[in-house]
């Protein structure tokens, strides 16, 4: 194997006494910076630019970005709340973190009910954008769907990821409390609740109308948070910087796109739907590595492909993603690399903001049209307005009325 140069900017996983990371990774904030926009551009309703995003030239997508870096950042947050004061308020961390991500998901739910409703009452639309997005159960017969949203009995499709989230961090005390015994412990906990997860018993109902199950499943989702849980928290040693991986990933993002993709998927089941179930719904491209509720394999493999050469371009600790240089090019770069961090940073104020933002930007485009020019100002006022969203929840962490004059 050609090694470019080693990896050292991650805790080595074999020393005990090693200080994980405790402040924030440049890498992490970018990477899930630029996963805010892509999940602002695929929830704006018939955004044509959703046409566009990785999501439709891979198994992956944004929410595997998003997920990942969770789990790094719970890592920073989390983890060593666990080793500085103990199990019992490491534990006690999450529970407050579980607390503020729950009334998250609440709001969220209510504020784009109340807002469609808002919007059909206007009569401007011939249709309905409460059933647009499948939420006439809940206007209906809302007392038993109000009884369900507030114990995650009644999760619409909409409204899943942080209903995800929240298991995953629940797990995070088990999997601490394992890791004292050793990796390969906690290890063995993660990946034998995602085999287990792939039979379905572990499947959670989202309606009570129908069998229909959580989009994402947590107990599969949680192989990838803890992976990214893992890397950050040294449990597992960063892989080294070599070209054999650096090209055999490329290869697998290259090769698997037509596998991934729904343009290649839609074009051959048109040209041939024979050749397309043989190709594309068989081992080892079945629907089930490739399923997203369950997290199929195809899927992790993927991302961690995308994620390490992600991490080979960052530059050890980040270092490509500084801007140096005094030219008028490199002002608009830090400038950009500010932007796409600090959104990162605020990705839960930015990912609930944006999630109720995409269905009034829908409504916007379907007021005006969806010419090019009106699709691009809608997207990039999206973008402003996420942006804001960062710098203020920003500036409102940093508590200033505190601050002296």
């Amino acid at each position: 194997m050609a090694t470019i140069s080693p990896a050292t900017d991650f805790a080595p996983v074999a020393a005990r006494s090693a200080s994980p990371a405790r402040t924030r990774d440049p890498r992490l904030d970018f990477y899930r910076g630029i996963a805010m926009f892509i999940i602002l551009v695929a929830h704006i309703p018939n955004n044509p630019w959703a046409n566009w995003i990785p999501a439709r030239f891979g198994f992956s997508d944004a929410a595997e970005i998003f997920v990942f870096c969770s789990g790094m950042a719970s890592a920073i947050a989390f983890g060593g709340a666990f080793e500085r004061a103990g199990w019992w308020m490491g534990t006690a961390r999450v529970v407050f973190r579980i607390w503020q991500v729950y009334w998250a998901h609440i709001c969220l739910f209510l504020f784009v009910a109340m807002s469609l409703a808002a919007i059909d009452l206007t009569g401007r639309y011939d249709g309905s954008y409460v059933e647009a997005l499948n939420l006439q159960h809940f206007f209906n017969d809302p007392m038993p769907q109000l009884v369900g949203l507030f114990t995650l009995t009644y999760v619409p499709n909409y409204f899943d990821i942080l209903p995800m989230y929240l298991v995953v961090l629940a797990l995070m005390p088990l999997m601490m409390a394992l890791s004292r015994i050793g990796f390969w412990a906690a290890a063995a906990a993660s990946v034998g609740i995602w085999l287990v997860a792939q039979t379905g018993v572990l499947a959670l109902p989202a309606e009570p109308w129908s069998d229909r199950q959580w989009f994402f499943n947590p107990f599969a989702w949680q192989l990838l948070f803890f992976t990214g849980f893992a890397f950050m928290r040294g449990w597992i040693p960063a892989p080294p910087v070599s070209r054999t991986l650096i090209w055999t990933c490329a290869l697998f993002l290259v090769l698997s796109a037509p596998f991934g993709s729904w343009k290649v998927l839609t074009w051959v089941d048109a040209w041939n739907s024979n050749v397309a179930e043989a190709i594309f719904k068989t081992w080892p491209f079945s629907a089930d590595m490739r399923d997203k509720t369950e997290f199929g394999l195809l899927r992790y493999m993927h991302f961690l492909s995308l994620a390490y050469l992600g991490w080979v371009v960052a530059g050890e600790k980040g270092s490509r993603l500084v801007s140096e240089g005094e030219g008028v090019g490199s002002q608009i770069w830090s400038f950009v690399l500010a932007v796409i961090t600090k959104v990162g940073q605020q990705s839960l104020a930015v990912f609930v903001f944006s999630m109720a933002a995409a269905q009034l930007i829908g409504f916007a485009m379907d007021q005006t049209g969806r010419n090019p020019a009106n699709v691009l100002l809608f997207n990039l006022v999206g973008f402003a307005l996420i942006t804001a969203v960062a710098y203020l929840a920003g500036w409102f962490k940093s508590h200033p009325w505190k601050s002296k004059k």
